[in-house]
């Protein structure tokens, strides 16, 4: 899950190399959060954040196939 998600972010965004992510699971869910450049922070949320919601909707489908439940933040 972590790979699919930055691998995404990484073809998003202008500084690839600033990409990252850290995984941590809790109560059976596993949570992503992703760091990204300041610059490109606004091209992987989106307008309105849909951007980041078409990637939390992806996670959980390949979540829900692979049987986990999974949750993505993007911080700061």
């Amino acid at each position: 899950m972590r790979q699919l998600l930055e691998a995404l972010a990484r073809s998003w965004s202008r500084s690839p190399a600033a990409c990252a992510s850290t995984e941590w699971t809790e109560d059976g869910v596993v949570h992503l959060d992703l760091e990204v450049a300041p610059d490109d922070r606004g091209r992987v949320i989106g307008r309105q954040g849909r951007t980041a919601d078409a990637l939390r909707t992806l996670l959980e489908a390949v979540g829900r196939r692979r049987g986990i439940e999974c949750d993505m933040e993007v911080v700061d």
